[in-house]
């Protein structure tokens, strides 16, 4: 007999005793069934609407107690709120009567209720405290005690009635049980007889079999099962043994292939001049590059408890965030610019390295580790300050002979070197309004420089929100006149003061309305608005022009940077500005845009002191 047949031969008597109760089941049971509904259906249901009816009866008193301590400001919408409660669970209840007894104290309360609500309505009509206080103590308190009272009663009912049902239900179940558990005993004694004559011979070889699979899990490919018959053990044993005759030649012949390949990935990442760290699913590291060895004391610490503590606390926090993200299915991460280097602090000097995330991929398609290159760009860093300094200085050398040429131009725009003709008059107009936009982009170059190389100096001071609002929308007037475009000023009538350096948040508004005014089409208006934004204030400046395509939005900020398309005013700097004093003040500042519907750029300054909205009300 096989193995299948002599089991199914063991369960028999117990097939046979499942069937049995399984046959008493589901005429008792569906008996049963019926008495938990009837009581969440009746009774339940009473003893819920009475703990709400008693919830919105304690908020009724407790707007009572206000109404006498003086707050009055919102207590009647309340009132009408929860005394709407109570008559909805009110109304419900007597919809659900069950027993003569709850529909005795059902009406009582419906009277009650009644005579609570009219003198409620007379006192919170009172026309001065006095003759409230009066109403409360001689009619409205003793009306709120009984009505309490009676919905107690009402609960009581319930609560009792679902305890005398809920007792019926539990001498029914023992008894059901009771029944079982004899045609179980009954089935388990049968086969148990039967199945141990029977199994113990199966579990002996299956012992055998086994010990066989665990030395082959440990590694002993040489391990052989005997087991004798023809059954499903025997011809499971006989293809055990053929998988452990495949497997030791298999590791015979690829285990140098293996290593070899092996070293071949590690000399691979090795050979990366920046450091990289490979993380595995649970962010624990995989391995690690000799250059991150080197660079950061990172190994492969799988038995440390913090395998990232020799990284520098900013770096660190960096690599954490970026291996999150890619973890989580966002994609892989990486900068935009050398501005968003981390600089680490070494004993020579300092360094700045880029972090570049990329997600590593099973055959299926799923994120299953994380590739983390820390890429070394100190070398480009210092080159870009070496250019800034140089376009500063540059710059900074411009200024006296653009001054000069300016001087030399308005003097004979003036006329004082004698008559112009027509065509020389436009041709110096012209020449002096490009000197104007030279002038413009050098000075935006020394800005930019000395925001970059901390030289600016912030004079702090407690603002007005509104009077910061009203003089930017106050100095762009002219621009948006000849733009024919409309400035308009939204916000909330009382907003907190907000600490910053006046002149130089009014520079940001400028280089914001303006951009917004140059984008806005003829006719339509750029509002300039601000709002609470947890512990800062936020501003907006939003125009109806065509927008900022999604793929450009993230280099706005950056310097020199024009969206492709855009009109050809100024160098690309003002924004790269703005951005630099609104985060010298603490802040932020970013852009939303849908292509095609306009453009909202934000910044945020934080709030003078310790104010708050609530500070501000009262």
């Amino acid at each position: 007999m096989s193995v299948r047949g002599k089991l199914l031969l063991a369960l028999t008597p117990l097939g046979l005793g499942l069937a049995f109760i399984g046959t008493l089941s589901v005429i008792t049971i569906s008996r049963l069934g019926r008495t938990p509904e009837s009581i969440l259906h009746d009774d339940y249901r009473t003893v819920l609407s009475a703990d709400r009816m008693k919830e919105a009866l304690e908020r009724l008193e407790s707007t009572a107690m206000l109404v006498l301590a003086g707050r009055t400001a919102r207590q009647a919408v309340d009132v009408a709120v929860d005394a709407r409660r109570f008559t909805t669970e009110l109304s419900a209840e007597e919809h659900n009567l069950g027993k003569p007894d709850e529909g005795e104290v059902t009406t009582r309360l419906r009277t009650q209720w009644t005579d609570y609500q009219g003198k409620l309505e007379r006192f919170m009509q009172a026309p001065d405290r006095t003759l409230a206080e009066n109403l409360y103590f001689t009619e409205l308190e003793p009306a709120y005690s009984a009505v309490k009272a009676t919905t107690n009663d009402l609960q009581s009912l319930a609560q009792a009635a679902i305890m005398t049902r809920s007792d019926q239900a539990d001498r029914e179940a023992d008894r059901i049980n009771a029944v079982m558990v004899s045609g179980v005993l009954a089935a388990l004694a049968g086969g148990f007889v039967l199945s141990w004559s029977m199994v113990s011979g199966v579990t002996r070889r299956l012992a055998v079999l086994s010990e066989n699979v665990r030395r082959l899990g440990s590694g002993d490919f040489t391990a052989r099962a005997s087991v004798p018959g023809s059954d499903e053990i025997a011809r499971l044993a006989a293809s055990i043994n053929d998988l452990a005759d495949h497997l030791d030649n298999y590791r015979r012949s690829s285990l140098g292939e293996l290593l070899q390949a092996q070293e071949a990935a590690q000399a691979a990442i090795d050979s990366i001049p920046d450091p990289v760290i490979i993380f595995g699913l649970e962010g624990r590291i995989l391995n690690v590059n000799r250059a991150a060895e080197e660079t950061f004391g990172v190994g492969n610490a799988d038995s440390a408890a913090d395998p990232l503590r020799s990284l520098d606390p900013l770096l660190r926090q960096v690599v954490e965030r970026f291996r999150d993200e890619v973890l989580a299915g966002k994609g892989a991460s990486s900068p935009h610019d050398l501005e968003q280097a981390v600089r680490v602090e070494r004993r020579e000097s300092a360094s700045y390295f880029l972090p570049r995330a990329t997600p590593v991929h099973s055959a299926a398609g799923t994120v299953i580790g994380v590739t983390m290159i820390l890429q070394d760009v100190t070398r480009l860093h210092r080159f870009d300050e070496l250019k800034g300094d140089l376009v500063a200085t540059v710059a900074h050398e411009l200024r006296t002979p653009l001054t000069s040429l300016r001087l030399a131009i308005h003097l004979c725009v003036e006329e004082a070197a004698g008559p112009l003709t027509e065509k020389q008059a436009d041709l110096l107009y012209a020449a002096r309004h490009d000197c104007e936009r030279l002038r413009e982009t050098i000075d935006d170059i020394l800005d930019l420089a000395r925001v970059q190389n901390g030289h600016i100096e912030l004079h702090k001071q407690t603002i007005d929100t509104i009077e910061l609002l009203d003089g930017a929308a106050s100095s762009l007037q002219m621009l948006a006149r000849e733009r024919q475009v409309e400035i308009t000023r939204a916000s909330a009538p009382l907003l907190p003061d907000v600490q910053a350096d006046p002149e130089q948040i009014q520079h940001v508004f400028s280089n914001l309305l303006t951009n917004a005014i140059r984008h806005a089409p003829e006719g339509s208006e750029v509002r300039l608005q601000a709002f609470v934004a947890g512990d800062d204030i936020r501003f907006e400046v939003v125009d109806s022009g065509l927008g900022i395509p999604e793929q450009h939005l993230a280099r706005v900020f950056e310097k020199f940077y024009r969206v492709p398309g855009a009109a050809p005013d100024g160098a690309g700097l003002g924004l790269s500005i703005a951005r630099e004093i609104v985060m010298a003040h603490g802040g932020g500042i970013g852009v939303e845009s849908n292509f095609g519907a306009g453009a909202t750029f934000w910044f945020t300054l934080p709030i003078a002191g310790a104010q708050s909205v609530a500070e501000i009300e009262a």
